[in-house]
Parts: structure tokens; sequence; C-alpha cells
């Protein structure tokens, strides 16, 4: 079976991990703060606070920001359930807007949401394709940059995560950067950089709650990753340019292109008239596909409230798409992708 996801995982890796475990300084030390400033510095941004998991990352971000009890955020409705979980982890309450065909949460719909509860927007770059933030920008609100997926996308020259108020950034075993686990929020203000960093120890006299550190094993593989990003970036862009000349004559739909986006391909994901299908016929063949939102936040309330998220929900399939997948499995990918298709008769 080739998996959907896979780490890409090399000699600098283990080398990494050796090194800190000779150190003798697993938990929260100086490869921690080191990551902080490559990634800050990547991102052209003033500071990073590094902590256990995305999710923490992003509920630091909202304590940062102020954002409490009778407070709203704005999410996209086809988005992870772990977004809202962060939300009402701080006391605030989760507002759902619709997307737009860009998959990602559309400003006509979210503009509708305002109201004088708002005290963020999250705007999640879907699946490694980073969106336009201009319209979000422009309400005073503060907007979280959920880079979760987008590590390495750029957009117009400037890396996804440069520009909300607030970055976020999860380090989880697939993801763009792995470490296991891990997040950080990136920011521009001091203040908000000293509040996340007061409130994640956790201890007597510290506001956040619970401990949310990150290790220095966890970061030293972190950093070992970073440096290898753009190599990453590049294989992931290469798949994806045989996969488009692979289905572009199917009935399978990709992402509308945009010349000022540069994705990283996170997730390769395709709209099939029955996703369940895809991913069944696919499974069968020995090529494991899934569902990119495997629990949107849509499925909290009305679904009818959200078209195009729930017409995404029931379309959507993201096929395998790492940097250690091999000549040889994308063959087979491609392969059993038209079998599926020629079965099923599916036309355009």
């Amino acid at each position: 079976m080739i998996p959907h996801s896979r780490p890409t995982l090399g000699p600098e890796d283990a080398d990494a991990l050796v090194a800190v475990v000779e150190s003798g300084r697993l938990s929260e030390g100086p490869l921690v703060a080191a990551f902080e400033r490559a990634l800050a510095g990547r991102l052209g941004r003033r500071g990073g606070v590094a902590a256990s998991s995305g999710s923490a990352a992003l509920a630091l971000a909202l304590r940062a920001l102020g954002v409490g009890a009778g407070d709203e955020v704005i999410l996209p409705a086809y988005a992870c359930a772990a977004v809202g979980q962060a939300v009402r982890a701080v006391g605030a309450s989760p507002v759902l807007a619709d997307v737009g065909e860009d998959l990602g949460l559309a400003a006509d719909a979210a503009a509708r949401r305002l109201s004088r509860r708002t005290a963020a927007v999250v705007v999640v770059h879907p699946f490694g394709y980073p969106l336009d933030l201009t319209p979000f920008l422009e309400w005073g609100v503060p907007v979280i940059e959920d880079c979760a997926h987008a590590l390495g996308a750029s957009r117009s020259g400037r890396p996804a995560g440069a520009l909300g108020a607030v970055a976020v950034c999860s380090f989880y075993a697939t993801k763009m950067v792995a470490a296991g686990e891990g997040g950080m929020l990136l920011a521009d203000r001091a203040s908000v950089l000293a509040a996340a960093r007061a409130m994640r120890p956790g201890v007597r006299g510290s506001p956040g709650g619970f401990n949310q550190k990150l290790s220095d094993l966890a970061a030293g593989l972190g950093l070992a990753q970073l440096g290898r990003l753009d190599s990453f970036v590049a294989r992931r862009r290469q798949i994806a340019h045989r996969y488009d000349d692979a289905f572009s004559g199917t009935v399978l739909r990709r992402r509308v292109g945009d010349p000022a986006a540069e994705p990283c391909f996170w997730r390769y994901v395709v709209r099939a008239p029955n996703a369940a299908a895809l991913i069944d016929g696919l499974r069968r063949r020995g090529v494991e596909a899934k569902r990119p939102v495997g629990d949107p936040l849509l499925l909290e309330g009305d679904a009818d409230a959200f078209p195009r998220s729930a017409q995404a929900f029931a379309e959507c399939v993201s096929l395998p798409l790492y940097p250690s997948l091999d000549e040889g499995e994308i063959a087979r990918v491609v392969d059993a992708v038209a079998d599926v298709v020629a079965e099923a008769g599916w036309r355009r």
C-alpha cells in the first residue's frame, strides 16, 4: 500500500537527534531558541514562540492578542476541528464562514459574520496554497495566519505567514517541517511575543494555565528539517506538476491556478464526482487516499449554511504527495486513478 502521508527523514535528522541526546539537554533549551530565530528569520518576523503543538500555538496566539470569554473568532467552515478547539480553549466562540472555490476562507462570507464581538479572524492557507490576505487586513481585526499546511509557500514573493498579526505553524510528523509534534507562533509586536512567552511554561505566576513548551529534542529535528525545506518544496512541486499533466484530461478538477501564488503542495487535492468512491477504488488498488479535511468544522452545525464547504467535503480527495514518493510510486498512483475513473465511467 502506498501511504497517503509519510515523513521525509534522512541522515541529517538522525545526526541532529543524536547530537541532542549526547548534549544531555532534552527539554526546552538552546535549540528551541535557535529554532525560533531560524523560522522567524525565514518568514521575516521579529520573533517566534515555540509550543508543544500547532493547536497550543494557536491558543497562545489568541490569548496573547487578548482574545477570551465573550469574544468571537471567525473561522473557515472547511477546516479541521482542532482549529475550533483552540478557540474554545481560550473561552471564545468559533463563528464559521463559508469557503471559496480555492477552498480557503471567503472574504465576502467572513465579512457577513463580523460583529462587535469579533476579536480575530483565522485564515487557514489550505493544503499549502497561500491565500490573498488583502481583504481581511482591511477590517482592522487581528488576522491570524494558520500556516500549518503552508511553510515554504509564498505569494507575490512574500512567504505565507509574513503578513498577519500572528502566524501559527505546526510541526506534526507529516507536515512541511516535521518534528514529531510541536508548533510555533510568529509575530512582529513585542507585546504579543512577550505575552505568549510568559504564558507558555504554565508554572505559578504564569497566566497560561498549563505547560505548552517544546523540547530541544523536537527543536533539533525541526532545525534539521527546516534546513531542507526548499528542497522538500521543490520535490513536492515536481510531483504536483506530474499529477497535473496526468489528470488534465480527466473529470477530476484541480484548484484554479493563481499567478500570484507559489504553493508548497502539502496536499494534492482533486475534486471527484464521488470522493468516497475514488478513495475506495484507490484503496483496492493499493493506494491510500483521504479526504483532505476528515472532520471539518461545518459538521458541528448546519452544513446547508455553508454550501461550498459542504460540496468540498463531498468531492475533495487528497492523493499521496511527499518528497520521499519515488518514481515508481508516482506512476502507480497515476495508473490507479486512471483505472478508478474508467471503472466508474466518469466523463468530463
